[in-house]
C-alpha cells in the first residue's frame, strides 16, 4: 500500500526542517567511518592497555587480525527487576560474537534508576537527568576507540533513550539493543489500581497495599503495564534496533536466550569489517523517527516519549517537534489497549499478535515507512514475522494475520479510535501535552477553579484534609526540568481518581510529568514555558478559573490580568539532599520540555 499522505508530508517537512543539522551530523559520522577500525591507529601502549585482560586468542585477534570488536554497554543491576536478567547476557553475547568471528568486550556500565521506587521521593528529581548521564556514560564506554560495533543492554524509562542518545554520538558504529523482557503477569493492573485508590481514601491499610503491589511486581523482568519501559521496547523494535519479535519475550526462556545470542551474531555482520555495514546514525533517520511516533500513537504509549523522542532525534540531527506528534496523531488510529489504557498487560498483547501484528497492520495501512533500515536488514517486512525456535535453531515466520483478542489489539480498519489520543494544548498558559486515550470523552473538557500547589506532597495533604472534594483543576507547578528535574507525579493519580469517581470535574495542569502511567484523569503535562522560567503557570492563583479543553486543543486561565501579575517564587527548595546538589549544573543548563528537556544544547 502507498504511504499515507500525512505520513509523507510530516516526514518531508521534518527532513526539510532538519536539512542543515542532519547534514552536519552525517558528515561527522561518515568522516569517523572512513577512518576505519580505530584500533589500527592506536599506539602500542594504548592497544596493550585495551587488550591486557583478554585471552591469548582475543589478544591475537584484536592486535594482528581484522576481527570486529563489539562493545557491550549494560545497565545491569540486581535491584531492579527489569535489569536483573542482564546479569548473564555478557557471557551469552561474548560466545555468540566469537561464533560469528568477532570479539566482544564489556565496555562499560551505565546507571539505572527505577521511577517506580523513587515515585514521590526526592530521588525522582534525578530521574530525567539520569537520561543524559546515561548518554554521557555510554559515550565514555565507547570512547576508547577499540570498537567496530556495540550492543546496548537496557530496558526502563530513561535508560534506553540515554543509551541511544549516547550511541548516536558514535553513529558510525552499528548498534543493536538487547532487551530483557517482561516478568510473568501477576495481580491484574486494574485490581492494583483499585487497592491504590482504596488506600488513598483510607479504606485499605499499608499491609493490604503492599500485598497488592508485591503481587503485581513479583519477579525478574520488566513491569507488565504499558508504561515508559515497555514503550521503549516497542519503539526499539519498530525503529529496527531490536531483532524482530524480541521486545516482549519473557526472561529466562529458551527463546529469550536465543534472541540474545542472535543479537550478538547479527551485530558482527553489520560492522564495516563484514558485508552489511549499517551505522546506527544512518539507520536512525527521519523515516525511523516518524515510524517511532506513529507506533507510539497507535499503541497509546508513554507521554514521556514526547520528551525522549525529541531528544533522540536531535542527537541524530533531526528537529522533531510536538506539532509533528499532533499532526500524526490526527491520522494514526489507536490499535492497542494495554493498561493504563485498557485491562490487558504486555504479556497478553504479545500473546495475541504483539509487535508482528501491529507492524504488519500499520504497514498495510501505509502508516509506516516500509523502507526504513533495521538491524535485520533493509525494510520493515521482516518485522511482520515472529521468531520460532526449532530445537536450537532460531528462525522467523508465522506472520499473524488476525488478532487473537480484539479487546487488546485491533486492525487498522477497525480501531479503538480513529486517532492516536495524544494531543497538544495551547493557550495563555503555554503549550502542553495531553494523552486522552484512557480519558472518557465526557471528561475531556474541564472548567473549574484552580487550586495551586508547589509540590505533590502539598496536594496530597490538601486531599487528605478534604479540601479538594469539589470540581477542581489542580495546578502543580515548579516541577519543570529547570526547577527540580521534572519528576513524574504519578503518586497524584489515586487521589485525583478518587475525586473524579465522586462525580467531580477534575484535571491536572503541571510543568512536570505523569509518565507512561497517565490514566483516566485529564492531565495537561509538560507545560512550557515552565514556572521556574517565568512561565504563565507562575502567575496562576487559587480560585482562578482554568479551562482544559482536549477537544479544541486549548489550555487557558480565564483571568484578564494574568500577564500583569508578578510571577510567584517556589516555596519548596529542591537544591540539595539525595544527591540533588550534584545536579545544580543540570538545572542551570537544561533546555525546555519542547526541546526534549536535555542538557545537550537546550
Amino acid at each position: 500500500m502507498s504511504l499515507h499522505p500525512r505520513i509523507a508530508d510530516v516526514t518531508e517537512a521534518l527532513a526539510a526542517r532538519s536539512a542543515a543539522s542532519r547534514a552536519a551530523y552525517l558528515e561527522r559520522i561518515r568522516a569517523a567511518a572512513e577512518e576505519g577500525p580505530s584500533r589500527a591507529a592506536l599506539g602500542c601502549a594504548n592497544l596493550a592497555h585495551g587488550i591486557a585482560a583478554c585471552t591469548v586468542g582475543e589478544k591475537l585477534a584484536l592486535s594482528s587480525t581484522p576481527k570486529p570488536n563489539i562493545a557491550i554497554v549494560s545497565a545491569y543491576n540486581d535491584m531492579l527487576s527489569a535489569h536483573q536478567p542482564l546479569h548473564d547476557y555478557p557471557a551469552v553475547l561474548k560466545k555468540a560474537v566469537a561464533e560469528a568471528g568477532g570479539v566482544a568486550q564489556f565496555a562499560g556500565g551505565v546507571p539505572a534508576m527505577c521511577d517506580g521506587i523513587t515515585q514521590g521521593r526526592a530521588g525522582m528529581e534525578l530521574s530525567l537527568y539520569s537520561r543524559d548521564v546515561i548518554a554521557m556514560s555510554t559515550a565514555i564506554a565507547l570512547s576508547h576507540d577499540m570498537f567496530d560495533g556495540a550492543l546496548m543492554l537496557g530496558v526502563c524509562d530513561k535508560i534506553v533513550p540515554g543509551l541511544l542518545i549516547g550511541a548516536l554520538s558514535f553513529g558510525h558504529l552499528p548498534v543493536a539493543f538487547v532487551p530483557a523482557g517482561p516478568m510473568p503477569s501477576g495481580l491484574p493492573n486494574k485490581e492494583k489500581a483499585r487497592v491504590r485508590q482504596r488506600f488513598a481514601e483510607g479504606r485499605a491499610d499499608r499491609t493490604e497495599l503492599l500485598q497488592a503491589e508485591s503481587a503485581a511486581y513479583h519477579s525478574p523482568g520488566t513491569c507488565t503495564f504499558y508504561g515508559t519501559a515497555n514503550s521503549n521496547q516497542m519503539l526499539m523494535e519498530v525503529m529496527g534496533l531490536h531483532l524482530p519479535g524480541a521486545s516482549f519475550e519473557q526472561p529466562g526462556t529458551p527463546m529469550r536466550e536465543a534472541l540474545t545470542a542472535e543479537a550478538g551474531r547479527r551485530v558482527v555482520g553489520l560492522t564495516a569489517l563484514a558485508g552489511e555495514h549499517t551505522p546506527v546514525g544512518e539507520m536512525v533517520d527521519e523515516r525511523a523517527i516518524v515510524n517511532a511516533v506513529v507506533a507510539l500513537l497507535a499503541t497509546g504509549g508513554s507521554t514521556n516519549h514526547t520528551l525522549h523522542l525529541v531528544a533522540i532525534a536531535r542527537a541524530a540531527g533531526i528537529e522533531l517537534t510536538w506539532d509533528d506528534f499532533a499532526e500524526l496523531s490526527e491520522v494514526v488510529p489507536l490499535l492497542a489497549r494495554m493498561y493504563p489504557n485498557g485491562s490487558a498487560d504486555v504479556n497478553r498483547f504479545h500473546e495475541v499478535g504483539g509487535m508482528a501484528y501491529l507492524i504488519g497492520r500499520l504497514l498495510d495501512a501505509g502508516l509506516l515507512h516500509p523502507d526504513a533500515g533495521t538491524v535485520a536488514g533493509p525494510g520493515l517486512d521482516r518485522y511482520r514475522q515472529r521468531p520460532i525456535l526449532n530445537g536450537t535453531e532460531l528462525t522467523w515466520g508465522d506472520e499473524p494475520k488476525e488478532s487473537g483478542d480484539e479487546t487488546v489489539l485491533r486492525p487498522a480498519d477497525d480501531p479503538f479510535s480513529a486517532d492516536g489520543g495524544l494531543r497538544m494544548l495551547r493557550g495563555n498558559l503555554g503549550r502542553s501535552v495531553i494523552k486522552v486515550s484512557a480519558v472518557a470523552p465526557e471528561r475531556r473538557v474541564v472548567e473549574a477553579p484552580a487550586r495551586v500547589f508547589d509540590s505533590q506532597a502539598a496536594l496530597q495533604e490538601a486531599f487528605a484534609a478534604g479540601e479538594l472534594d469539589r470540581d477542581v483543576v489542580a495546578v502543580v507547578r515548579f516541577q519543570g526540568p529547570a526547577a527540580n528535574g521534572m519528576p513524574e507525579l504519578h503518586k497524584l493519580t489515586p487521589a485525583l481518581g478518587v475525586l473524579q469517581d465522586r462525580g467531580h470535574k477534575v484535571a491536572l495542569v503541571t510543568d512536570g510529568r505523569m509518565s507512561g502511567a497517565s490514566g483516566k484523569v485529564p492531565a495537561a503535562i509538560h507545560v512550557s514555558p515552565e514556572a521556574a522560567a517565568g512561565g504563565p503557570l507562575s502567575r496562576v492563583r487559587d480560585g482562578d478559573t482554568v479551562r482544559l479543553d482536549a477537544e479544541s486543543g486549548t489550555l487557558e486561565v480565564l483571568a484578564a490580568d494574568l500577564g500583569d501579575r508578578a510571577p510567584a517564587e517556589p516555596t519548596v527548595d529542591s537544591s540539595a539532599g539525595t544527591g540533588r546538589e550534584l545536579f545544580a549544573a543540570f538545572r542551570a543548563s537544561v533546555g525546555p520540555a519542547e526541546r526534549g528537556a536535555s542538557v545537550f544544547g537546550g
